[in-house]
């Protein structure tokens, strides 16, 4: 198989960077299960962007700065906050039903963090599906663009230094495809933690490729942890979202007393970090999202696929019990301004790429819109012709696969030493287990293998990258 682009996800980062390359270059879009099998699919909450007549793109980047805990790249996020909306507009010309309010104009709400309404969402509490529906219908009527379900990558493929694209397992094959440039829209990492909002997909693949090619990665001891993940012990470790409009609609967290313990529109890491000390204090594996100040008409019109599920699982949706979970990859394949990793031929957009616009902690529904705007940066740069940068080389522990049963190894130990709260101690240990599970690596052409390695080299980085910043900052909180 040959192509001028391989784009190597199923998410919007991958779609909105496809919808923008120049019809004349060819674009293979390749998915390991099916195209609706993404966080993008999953997302609940909105987009951010400055798209009110009291907020501008300097409140943006003075919120989301903030949230970063100083450590965002500057330049990214002014571009991030210039550009966004534009590329909302460029949404609503693409038809995405974006919810209206009685005016008809755009019904813009708050989020943690945020200190004014820019949050638009659709479908109430589910931007993300609805969002990728359209695109997707929209990539698929394109006469370049060709889609391959059930296709894993299992490794990129290097020639005089630049990727040339990637080897992929189809149906039990392996088969070479050539790419002029490489685009990673892969996704998070979630499947390494035993609780996590992601799908079941979300192994590392991005990252462990990255790797493997010897492109440098950036902020990986940053993981952010929802807070309010619904907690249903009879369920496996896909935890379901209850979305942070929720507590920007006035909803209030309270312990198991009735007694609220936190500002909840604060930032994810903490408002984190207060309900992992609150459940310390008793001893309860969660607290409760109260949301009887909403009206049942507001909760069932904003929050449809919520009200759906603790329908389903028999839950009070008045007093829903929550707890936090693994829930996104602030860090990633370090990138440029145009999303170009450090290996020539090889572009890296949303949840894998790190731009740094989001610093130590990403700012409450900045992720999609990070998506479109360096998304279709990436293809400006692709449709222009200039596809390389300066390489970097990064040595890793290279495996080439791992028997699957270590899958629940590699979670427990980051769940117990890189968690929401971590220490140095237990970093070493963590790093010590994880080094001795890839030890153990052995050749195998299997995509059950090959995604523990994945996990596993994943894993590494995180606590690699977390031992290296020895104080707090952010989703990073070390004892």
């Amino acid at each position: 198989m040959k192509t001028d682009v391989l784009i190597i996800g199923s998410g919007l980062a991958g779609l909105y960077t496809a919808l923008h390359i120049d019809e004349r270059l060819s674009v293979l879009f390749v998915t390991k299960e099916s195209m609706d099998a993404s966080s993008s699919w999953l997302a609940q909450g909105g987009i951010a962007a400055a798209v009110s007549k009291d907020d501008a793109p300097a409140y943006h980047v003075e919120d989301t700065i903030k949230a970063g805990a100083g450590l965002c790249d500057e330049e990214a996020v002014r571009i991030l906050a210039a550009e966004g909306p534009k590329d909302i507009r460029r949404l609503m010309d693409m038809r995405v039903p974006f919810d209206l309010d009685e005016e008809g104009d755009l019904a813009i709400t708050r989020e943690g963090g945020h200190t004014r309404n820019r949050v638009i969402h659709a479908g109430g509490d589910a931007t993300g599906r609805e969002t990728v529906r359209v695109l997707m219908k929209l990539a698929v009527g394109k006469p370049n663009v060709t889609f391959l379900g059930d296709c894993f990558i299992t490794q990129l493929t290097l020639h005089n230094g630049a990727v040339s694209g990637a080897q992929a397992l189809i149906k039990g094959r392996t088969e070479p495809i050539s790419a002029r440039c490489t685009v990673l829209a892969t996704g998070g990492l979630g499947q390494i933690y035993g609780k996590t909002t992601n799908p079941s997909v979300s192994t590392g693949d991005g990252f462990a490729l990255a790797l493997l090619a010897g492109a440098a990665l950036r902020d990986m001891e940053f993981v952010q942890f929802h807070p309010t993940g619904l907690y249903d012990p009879e369920r496996g470790g896909n935890a379901f979202l209850i979305t942070e409009a929720m507590r920007g609609e006035g909803a209030v967290l309270r312990n198991t007393a009735g007694e609220r313990f936190c500002d909840e529109l604060a930032p994810r890491d903490v408002v984190s970090r207060a309900i992992v000390g609150e459940m310390a204090k008793t001893g309860e594996q969660c607290v409760v999202l109260d949301t009887s100040s909403l009206s049942a008409k507001l909760f069932k019109r904003r929050f449809p696929t919520i009200y759906e599920e603790c329908g389903k699982r028999g839950i009070d949706t008045a007093m829903i019990p929550v707890c936090p979970v693994q829930h996104y990859q602030v860090g990633g394949v370090r990138v440029d301004l145009h999303s170009r990793s450090t290996v020539p031929g090889l572009y890296a957009v949303g949840e894998v790429s790190c731009t740094g616009v989001h610093g130590a902690n990403r700012l409450a529904s900045n992720s999609m819109l990070e998506c479109l705007v360096f998304g279709r940066r990436a293809a400006m740069v692709i449709n222009s012709g200039q596809w390389t940068v300066d390489s970097g080389q990064l040595t890793v522990n290279n495996a080439d696969g791992l028997p699957t049963e270590l899958k629940q190894q590699i979670r427990a130990c980051c769940d117990t030493y890189a968690g929401i709260v971590r220490s140095a101690p237990g970093l070493t240990k963590g790093l010590e287990e994880i080094k001795g599970i890839l030890s153990e690596g052995r050749d195998h052409n299997d995509r059950e293998w090959l995604e523990t390695r994945n996990m596993a080299l994943s894993a590494q980085a995180v606590i690699s990258a977390a031992l290296q910043r020895r104080e707090s900052a952010g989703t990073h909180y070390i004892l």
